[in-house]
């Protein structure tokens, strides 16, 4: 019991000292940026994901014969099995309960009845809503002709961790800072389209997996205002209030796993203070953009100012 509350008394100490810390960050950041014409500018798109060991294509054309069936039959295949070793990676997962991450992929797509789609004759996704609790579901994403995999398991977590989720995972990524738009454009596409399919928030708290098998916060690069020369505008207060919840899920995601070292399996046990600290730092956000002509664009930038600040420690 005594060493329960030095425990507790550490943990209370270290998140008040990180809350002057994130105080002090947000409100400096925003000091002299709440005119809009001084933000800072536009900097290069980051690099390309790299994916390493890609798979030989001729281990992956016989799903093309699976086009339009349903996914289980692919999924019962031999050959497919042996991929899965190539796409998962070992760790353990929290779904409900700590289990592997390849069991966490079979509990929400094994068994699947939606059809496999295969689209140019080259990108495969698998996907399946088997979960049994906590609304799970999940998908396997392929690219024949690079010899590249991704996966993702949604569900609603209730060990504490910010709700609803999705973990993209690939053992072909060694990489431990990834922001959406590093992956492959044909994979966000794939991707958006099964998060439609399955009713995903698109600003849900996000991560990836890679090969060492922690978990890290895949960050909501996206613009949601942003839209082709020739396509209307979307409402600016729909895609800015997008923008702004997107990036209080990275804030929410960037604190959680900073707190639990970046556990796969990560339960929020020693969290007490992690909601108080949240509603705090978006009372600070809100101070400081108080004069700012566009207060949500304000709100964006400077939440992700936090979110880097965090992520940037190590």
């Amino acid at each position: 019991m005594h060493s329960t509350l030095l425990k507790r008394a550490a943990y209370l100490l270290r998140m008040g000292l990180e809350l002057l810390v994130a105080g002090g960050i947000l409100l400096g950041s925003a000091a002299g940026q709440t005119d809009e014409s001084e933000a800072p500018a536009e900097q290069a798109p980051p690099a390309a994901a790299v994916f390493q060991n890609p798979i030989p294509g001729d281990r992956l054309t016989f799903m093309n014969e699976y086009a339009g069936q349903p996914a289980k039959k692919l999924l019962n295949d031999k050959r497919f099995h042996g991929l899965m070793k190539t796409i998962v990676p070992r760790t353990v997962y929290h779904y409900g309960r700590d289990m592997g991450l390849t069991e966490t992929v079979e509990t929400v797509i094994f068994g699947s009845h939606l059809p496999v789609t295969v689209r140019e004759g080259r990108y495969v996704t698998v996907s399946g809503r088997e979960g049994p609790y906590l609304d799970g579901r999940g998908f396997l994403w392929f690219d024949i002709k690079e010899g590249i995999a991704l996966g993702g398991v949604y569900f609603h977590p209730v060990n504490g961790e910010p709700t609803p989720t999705l973990a993209i995972f690939s053992r072909q990524l060694t990489q431990t800072a990834l922001s959406m738009s590093q992956l492959p454009l044909a994979f966000a596409e794939d991707e958006s389209q099964w998060a439609a399919r399955m009713h995903v928030p698109v600003t849900s708290p996000r991560y990836f997996i890679p090969d060492d098998g922690k978990k890290y916060v895949l960050v909501h690069d996206e613009d949601f205002c942003d839209h082709p020369v020739n396509a209307p505008a979307p409402p600016e207060s729909v895609c800015e209030q997008l923008n702004l919840e997107a990036a209080d899920a990275d804030l929410r995601a960037a604190y959680f796993m900073k707190q639990t070292h970046n556990a796969a399996n990560a339960t929020a046990w020693m969290l007490d203070g992690f909601l108080p600290l949240q509603a705090r730092l978006e009372v600070l956000s809100e101070k400081s953009c108080k004069t700012a002509p566009n207060r949500a664009r304000c709100r964006v930038r400077v939440t992700r100012q936090r979110t880097q600040a965090l992520l940037a420690q190590r």
